[in-house]
């Protein structure tokens, strides 16, 4: 049994005629010989819809009931796409991630596939069923649903296809990955592939292809992943491990990310043990955080600053409150008027100076950078968003991006 499993986007499945035009798709895929597995996320901005209608209610619901009420959307799309099947003459089965053995654990709104039960996947695969598979969602220990956060359709795919070990084609509205957004760069390259490292980083600096999750699975499990298009058949961009051939350019990708906010706390005790107490207590309340630096001592005090997206700032907020009254001396700042520019490439492994290139073509556009950190193959750049447009013009036409 050659099984495959695709994915399908919200703009993919928006409306009548694309949930057909998906069906006759995935029949293609059937008749080439394979066993279809298909995720699908909710219809359109469903999503944002229902949310909507929760805040309208509360201003701050529960997070379950969130979970309960956004695990509904992609209800509807596999229910309709299954029905679709069946009126095309094919045998279809929809299925929500709690009735496939989707297996969470973590927060409501954003917890993490820890194991799926592939016992009913592969008997109804045997039974020659097209399994329809919703996205987006599992069940955790006290069998609650719970939802994987955005973009989790994805992770649900590839979290899939490691338990099948089979391949994963994600479909949706743009024909592959692109060295930058094309939106912001009409010249942008798209990327015949792509490796999981660079794939990561990307995905966790904003490029919103690809869910990061998503990726670090197919990199354990080391399974190839298909970005393409739903509407079109045109060549995609395959993520998979990194090749000799893949190394040539020194910068693969940029993104740019305006949903972090800079957080600044001044005066903090020269300790690793309340900068420890600090972290781990945004830890705890799953707050992502991203670019960090710290002053060197002065008078046994440093300022530290980070990025943490603006979704997770009630939460911050809160922490930050509790810290501030545990210690006095500390004061903290937020900006939530940033933009995160990062370049990315495996090729700067092997080539020194890209930061202070950059640094140069930011300086001659009298663009000021307010944070700057470097990893392997990663330099991220905070800049005022004015800037952003400037920037990434001249950082592209420098690389050939």
């Amino acid at each position: 049994m050659k099984i495959v499993v695709q994915k399908y986007g919200g703009t993919s499945v928006g409306d009548i005629a694309r949930i057909k035009n998906v069906a006759n798709r995935i029949i293609q895929k059937k008749e080439q010989g394979f066993s279809p597995v298909v995720v699908v996320s909710a219809m359109g901005n469903n999503t944002d819809d229902l949310l909507d209608l929760a805040y309208q209610i509360s201003d701050n619901p529960p997070k379950r009931e969130i979970d309960m009420l956004i695990s509904t959307g992609e209800q509807v799309s596999i229910a309709l796409l299954s029905m679709a099947l069946h009126e095309l003459g094919h045998d279809a089965i929809s299925l929500t991630g709690h009735q496939v053995g989707i297996k969470t654990s973590g927060h409501h709104t954003k917890s993490k596939i820890v194991d799926i039960e592939d016992k009913v996947l592969r008997k109804h695969l045997s039974d020659n069923k097209i399994v329809i598979v919703a996205g987006f969602q599992g069940s955790n220990e006290d069998s609650d649903i719970t939802t994987l956060g955005r973009g989790g359709s994805d992770t649900s795919a590839v979290a899939i296809a490691g338990k099948l070990q089979c391949p994963c084609e994600i479909y949706t509205d743009v024909d592959g990955i692109y060295s930058l957004d094309p939106r912001m760069y009409p010249k942008a390259k798209k990327l015949d592939a792509i490796s999981y490292e660079e794939m990561l980083e990307m995905a966790s600096l904003g490029a919103g292809v690809m869910h990061t999750r998503a990726i670090e699975l197919a990199q354990k499990h080391k399974i190839s992943i298909l970005v393409a298009s739903s509407m079109e058949n045109k060549p995609g961009t395959i993520i998979k491990e990194s090749e000799p051939g893949m190394e040539s350019a020194v910068i693969t990708g940029l993104a740019i990310d305006n949903n972090d906010a800079l957080v600044t706390l001044n005066n903090v005790p020269y300790s690793i043990g309340i900068t420890a107490e600090i972290f781990e207590m945004m830890a705890k309340k799953d707050i992502n955080i991203d670019m960090i630096s710290q002053t060197s001592p002065k008078d046994k005090l440093v300022n530290i600053s980070f990025t943490t997206p603006k979704s997770d700032l009630v939460d911050t907020r809160s922490i930050l409150g509790f810290i501030s009254k545990k210690y006095p001396q500390i004061s903290f700042e937020i900006n939530e008027n940033i933009s995160k520019l990062s370049v990315v490439g495996i090729g700067m492994r092997s080539h020194s100076g890209v930061a202070a290139q950059i640094f140069v073509l930011l300086a001659k556009a009298n663009i000021e950078v307010e944070m700057v950190t470097t990893s392997e193959i990663k330099i991220s750049y905070a800049i005022d968003p004015k800037d952003q447009q400037t920037a990434v013009d001249l950082i592209a036409r420098e690389f050939e991006l």
